[in-house]
């Protein structure tokens, strides 16, 4: 018998992983005294990670911003910088670097101090059905709870 060979494009069903609803830095990597300088460290790792000179992301973030507001390369360096606790990033500003660099992981930080997540919006659904799913269970429960009250009759 010959021997089975994928098609090529075929994924592996044992190598398939679930998608991951919430995306976030290593927590590893996000350690710091307080909600600044883990700012800081995203901002830093976006920038790394965005392939994109901060020259074009300053630019970029310039342009998204509007109104002749200027970011530069110097102000994401000190953004990106825990040590400089005076230049600390805008809430407009924090917009457009998400803007720019499409990672949602820099909003994870901030809902992460909340007990929060950021999710996709098409995950919506999914999770209203989820809740369905347990309100149902448990009205089921309380359906045969009140039943096992009654004697059983009904």
């Amino acid at each position: 018998m010959a021997p089975l060979v994928n098609a090529p494009g075929q994924g592996s069903l044992l190598e398939w992983e679930a998608p991951q609803p919430v995306v976030a830095f290593d927590p590893a990597v996000m350690r710091g005294a307080t909600l600044a300088a883990r700012l800081s460290r995203a901002v830093s790792l976006a920038l790394a990670e965005c392939n994109l000179p901060r020259e074009e992301v300053a630019a970029r973030m310039s342009h998204y911003l509007g109104g002749g507001e200027t970011v530069t390369e110097n102000m994401l360096n000190a953004y990106a910088s825990a040590a400089r606790e005076k230049h600390a990033i805008s809430l407009p500003r924090f917009m457009a670097l998400i803007a720019v660099t499409g990672d949602r992981r820099l909003l994870q930080v901030l809902a992460a101090e909340m007990d929060w997540a950021v999710i996709d919006r098409r995950m919506l659904p999914m999770i209203e059905l989820a809740a369905v799913h347990e309100t149902e269970a448990q009205l089921k429960r309380r359906k045969e709870a009140l039943r096992r009250q009654m004697g059983g009759s009904f």
